[in-house]
């Protein structure tokens, strides 16, 4: 697997109500690719963001199986990551990086 740039790593940030609670206990959601790891999406968002990172959890979602005009179809498989933050450190995902 070759190297990938943190703008790589990081796909998006998720803004969902639970992602949003998770704020709350220093929490942030960001959607990463399916191959990507803990310490590569570590690394990418003590870079992006300049924070410190506690610790990183990651899950896949499975696509659901979905109906369109009477046709079954498949929403693609993603990778949630959720970063803990270290005390003292913030990271505004509604702004965006400046």
């Amino acid at each position: 697997m070759k190297e990938l740039s943190a703008y790589d790593v990081i796909l998006s940030p998720l803004i969902t109500e639970k992602a949003t609670m998770a704020s709350e206990y220093n929490q942030v959601a960001f959607m990463v690719p399916l191959d990507s790891n803990k310490p590569s999406i570590k690394s990418a968002i003590e870079t992006l963001f300049k924070v410190k990172v506690k610790s990183v959890n990651t899950l896949r979602v499975k696509g659901k199986t979905k109906r369109f005009r009477g046709r079954l179809g498949k929403r693609s498989d993603w990778k949630k990551a959720i970063v803990t933050l270290e005390e003292g450190h913030t990271i505004d995902v509604t702004t965006g990086l400046s």
